[in-house]
């Protein structure tokens, strides 16, 4: 560990060093080592950090399914890590998460310019995270797979002790926890960046929301997780923090996600997407809109308690959002090589043709939002999934259920009938 920090100057200090202790088991030990020394790595450099990175990242999932709640303060479902990065695409520029756990955003942004044919070198990193052991955790994470990061010189509260606070980010992706009501809020009541509106003391969800606006450079979009109130909660004034910040038309999409995808917890998360420059040159001009998803109905139970989004479900909300954003084929193309290139151009949908899909997709006016009194659930917005007609006449089809009814109805009794009798039998019926 020692000589892995001499060589690495960013892990300096960061790297347990307990390995000798007399608790340890010295046999265990080194059949783990023996286990991994044996893992085919090859002489391919970048096959080694993919492998010893994938590796990495499953014990991480691993330890926050075992953790239960306390999982989520350092890991984040790959799945939705992989929405945001897939809707954002950040190709270029600065990345900023300012409670970034094990580094998972960071990880599947580069992960994703590699995949579409850019170069990692072309954005560059910055992070913050309040907990000791979680901020090792991202230093090792990133320096496994030799991804060059700003994480500051030690763990700090992004509230109380910004460590970039001058920066202003092209791309915001972040996890804040949920509904945290100790985060002292009230030792913040004036701060500079409650441009919407003083956040309340007892949850800093719109405190993480102004938060990550505050850092967008002006051409910026942030893409970030919330638990589903944050779109309809009226208390403590958080509903005027909302009204001001649709007012002030930066609301740039939102997306219900399903319920068990979290190991933190079992409630249902949205997507916020905040975007700084709706009439971007690059874009189809949204001002006025916003994009609403609702995905509740999506993934796949992987236990009993557990669901992910598949790859199909992640490109189709991703896709979706391309194509009412109206990034042009060859654009995506160019900046993400032959993959996006093929990935917009097939399947059967043209990024430069959005339409809405009753019960999944809504692109919404301003004054639509309005007259729902702000409230920003898209299953407000997208309506019921059209019944696709199955050609029955509705004669038949009544009649058929009706003698359907009729049937169970009669069964019914019968059971109700053999219940009574053999209560009766053991000395409890009439």
């Amino acid at each position: 560990m020692l000589a892995i920090e001499r060589d690495n100057s960013s892990l300096k200090g960061v790297l347990p060093k307990d390995y000798a202790h007399p608790r340890l088991d010295k046999q265990r030990l080194g059949q783990l080592i023996d286990l991994i020394g044996n893992i085919g790595l090859g002489d391919r450099e970048n096959r080694s950090k993919d492998i010893l990175g994938r590796v990495y990242e499953y014990f991480l999932s691993q330890f926050a399914s075992a953790e239960g709640k306390k999982g989520g303060q350092f890991y984040t479902p790959r799945c939705v890590v992989r929405i945001l990065v897939e809707m954002l695409a950040p190709y270029k520029g600065r990345v900023y998460d300012p409670c970034c756990g094990s580094g998972g955003m960071f990880v599947q942004s580069e992960k994703f310019i590699e995949e579409h044919g850019g170069r990692v070198g072309d954005i560059a990193i910055y992070g913050q995270e309040s907990n000791h052991t979680t901020w090792r955790l991202a230093k090792m994470n990133l320096a496994i797979r030799g991804i060059d990061s700003n994480l500051g010189k030690e763990h700090a509260d992004s509230f109380h002790r910004d460590l970039h606070p001058d920066l202003k980010a092209d791309f915001v992706l972040a996890n804040p926890p949920f509904n945290d009501s100790d985060w002292r809020g009230e030792l913040l009541k004036d701060d500079k960046r409650w441009k919407y509106g003083t956040p309340p003391a007892s949850n800093a969800n719109y405190a993480w929301v102004q938060h990550f606006i505050y850092h967008l450079a002006p051409n910026g979009i942030a893409g970030f997780v919330l638990a589903n109130g944050s779109m309809s909660s009226n208390q403590s004034g958080e509903g005027e923090i909302r009204k001001s910040i649709i007012e002030a038309d930066i609301v740039d999409c939102m997306v219900a996600l399903p319920g068990q995808l979290f190991y933190s917890t079992q409630i249902p998360v949205c997507l916020w997407f905040i975007s700084r420059d709706k009439k971007n040159g690059r874009f189809r001009d949204r001002r006025g809109e916003t994009l609403f998803i609702d995905a509740c109905k999506m993934g796949t139970l992987i236990d009993r308690v557990h669901r992910e989004l598949t790859d199909e479900d992640i490109l189709k909300i991703a896709e979706t959002y391309h194509a009412w954003r109206g990034l042009p084929a060859e654009a995506s193309a160019q900046a993400g090589g032959d993959t996006a290139k093929s990935r917009h151009s097939g399947g059967g949908r043209n990024p430069e043709r959005y339409q809405d899909i009753p019960g999944f997709c809504k692109s919404a006016k301003l004054d639509d939002i309005r007259g729902h009194n702000y409230i920003l659930t898209p299953g407000r917005y997208v309506g019921a999934a059209e019944v696709e007609d199955d050609g029955e006449p509705f004669e038949d089809k009544m009649s058929r259920l009706t003698a359907e009814l009729k049937k169970q109805m009669e069964e019914g009794a019968k059971l109700d009938k053999q219940i009574w009798q053999n209560l009766k039998e053991i000395g409890y019926g009439k």
